[in-house]
């Protein structure tokens, strides 16, 4: 069946959206005993994943979320003993969010069931058809983000 191009992209954009957000609903489950929300996982592996402890803003962006809500974010996880707030070198109006030992613990948890959840879940997708969809959506990231 030969679909016009425009109902194809809709297709495409909705599928993208849902498979999204199902991803995060499947993880989201995997992870429902440890206490700790999506948006605190998420922002722990944002934690994790960075070079360096990034500001509250730089988290903010790196989860494309507005100020005032990692903030909260923040706040929650510093209450569980999962993050700190250090004072930045360079700036002290500054915070940057590092991980407690109980933050890398529960990350290194949260990083295993993430890998055992995708491994599974990718294991019989051929290489060539996983290169070409994350050469797509890498590309298509990559068109979003550049300047206007």
């Amino acid at each position: 069946m030969d679909l016009p191009v425009s109902d194809l992209q809709l297709r495409f954009s909705s599928a993208l959206h849902t498979t999204a957000r199902a991803w995060r609903q499947a993880l989201d489950v995997r992870l429902k005993d440890l206490g700790v929300s999506q948006a605190g996982w998420m922002t722990i592996a944002m934690v994790a994943k960075s070079a360096s402890a990034p500001s509250q803003k730089q988290l903010a962006d790196l989860l494309g979320v507005e100020g005032p809500t990692v903030v909260a974010m923040v706040d929650r996880l510093v209450g569980a003993g999962l993050v700190e707030r250090a004072p930045s070198p360079l700036d002290r109006r500054v915070k940057l969010i590092r991980l407690t030992a109980a933050g890398q613990a529960l990350y290194g948890t949260v990083k295993t069931r993430a890998d055992v959840f995708r491994i599974g879940l990718l294991s019989e997708v051929d290489a060539a058809t996983l290169l070409a969809a994350t050469t797509l959506l890498e590309s298509l990231q990559a068109r979003i983000e550049a300047p206007l």
